[in-house]
């Protein structure tokens, strides 16, 4: 027997249960964020100053290391495990990971600290990982005729939940609540989600719905030698979206005179309209067109932010690194569902885990490459040790780190321009 045609009966349900998933998965990466200052200042900073922002760039780094390792076992066993049940250890690893986080700083040496943390901040990301792996693929599959439009949709609830998780950090951080009570607002949602993923069937993936063997879904990708550049284009895609959203609070705070969380409310507001918009973008210009062309404002907002001294220089920074990469992630996993639909949640899978991996990879180089230019500016360990917090000393040294580290990551939109460019070029010319 053949599964019916369309869409399930309860598909908006399934929608809006993939749409809180992924809130919930913003939310846990802007309060990770949010809370990164405060946590470096407590955790690092007393016995390990002149590299605690490596440290805590590691640690913010392992919540995509969990989000690369369950994406690359679940991606392919999603319709053999079943999507609810992936949902469900979803929820459960964002009400674990919380927990793991707030038992840190009582775990005992500082070794014990940092393990419980790199525990903590996995398990947040196998929540994020399952979450993925499942509602990109279902989606695709509920909505075959506009895989574009709707998963810009969908992803339009990360910068949603990257806007409440920001705001409560910039509010309730400090005189409401500790970083602790930050982390503990995480569960709330994750329980929600489990009970609501409880009461409801999902269907299966377009490949298999197609007839696609698991055995064929696997080798999809390797018959398709093209299909190999989309998660090397991704891992540079991820490392300028991601990365520098997960660095701003540590970096830019310092420098520009607000928190650097409230920056990522803001631009994460221009994320959440614009992707609203993406489908009749992608028609117009193709979807390597649109991102050949959104490449531009992400590296002139990026190299502006790097010397953004001012509120005011901040947000027109922001604007255009905003403008210029909401549509990146998404419209990446709406090519390759669109290139090679047999891949199925494999072939999504990859490529996201590829961007997981990216933002693994490269948060702690950025916290090196701050460190570095931190004492440099200083004029080496020791003097950086002797300034004290707030001091004109210190606050040259922040400036000067944050500079260099948004300076070096500008560069790779301007890569993508011509890999993006090369791509579309060619695609237009098989076209005609």
């Amino acid at each position: 027997m053949t599964e019916a045609k369309g869409p399930p009966a309860n598909h908006r349900a399934i929608f809006w249960i993939s749409v809180l998933a992924l809130f919930t998965a913003a939310l846990a990466n802007a309060i990770r964020g949010g809370a990164s200052e405060a946590m470096k200042q407590e955790l690092f900073d007393p016995t390990a100053a002149e590299r605690s922002g490596e440290l805590i760039g590691s640690a913010l780094g392992n919540a995509f290391l969990g989000f690369a390792i369950s994406l690359l076992i679940i991606s392919p066993l999603l319709d053999r495990i079943g999507a609810k049940r992936i949902l469900m250890f979803a929820a459960a690893s964002f009400i674990v990971g919380p927990v793991l986080i707030l038992m840190a700083p009582s775990a005992g040496s500082f070794d014990a600290v940092y393990g419980v943390l790199t525990a903590g901040m996995i398990f947040t990301g196998f929540g994020w990982g399952a979450t993925e792996g499942s509602i990109n693929a279902l989606t695709t599959s509920i909505y075959p005729d506009d895989k574009t439009g709707k998963l810009n949709t969908l992803h339009a609830w990360w910068p949603a939940g990257m806007i409440v998780g920001g705001l409560l950090s910039a509010l309730l951080l400090g005189p409401v609540l500790g970083w602790r009570g930050l982390i503990a607002l995480l569960m709330i949602p994750g329980l929600v989600l489990g009970l609501w993923a409880m009461r409801h069937e999902f269907p299966k993936t377009e490949s298999t719905v197609a007839g696609v063997a698991f055995g064929e879904m696997m080798a999809e990708p390797f018959k398709h030698p093209g299909f190999w550049i989309f998660p090397a284009i991704m891992f540079l895609t991820a490392s300028a979206e991601l990365a520098p959203g997960a660095w701003v609070q540590v970096a830019l705070t310092e420098t520009v005179g607000m928190q650097g969380i409230l920056l990522m409310v803001y631009v994460s507001g221009i994320m959440f309209a614009m992707r609203h918009f993406a489908g009749p973008l992608e028609h117009r210009f193709s979807d390597m067109g649109l991102l050949c062309i959104s490449t531009i404002p992400a590296a002139i907002g990026l190299f502006l932010l790097s010397t953004a001294n001012s509120p005011v220089t901040a947000l027109f920074a922001a604007t255009l690194w905003a403008i210029g990469v909401c549509f990146m992630w998404p419209t990446m996993l709406a090519a390759i569902a669109r290139r090679y639909p047999r891949s199925g949640s494999w072939g999504i899978g990859l490529v996201n885990f590829s961007g997981a991996l990216a933002i693994y990879l490269v948060l702690p180089k950025i916290g090196k490459i701050y460190d570095t230019a931190k004492l440099e500016k200083a004029g080496g360990a020791d003097a950086f040790a002797a300034l004290q917090p707030g001091s004109p000393g210190m606050h040259e040294a922040l400036v000067h780190a944050a500079e260099v580290s948004f300076k070096t990551i500008s560069v790779i939109p301007v890569a993508l321009f011509f890999i993006f460019g090369v791509v579309w070029f060619f695609e237009r010319g098989k076209k005609g």
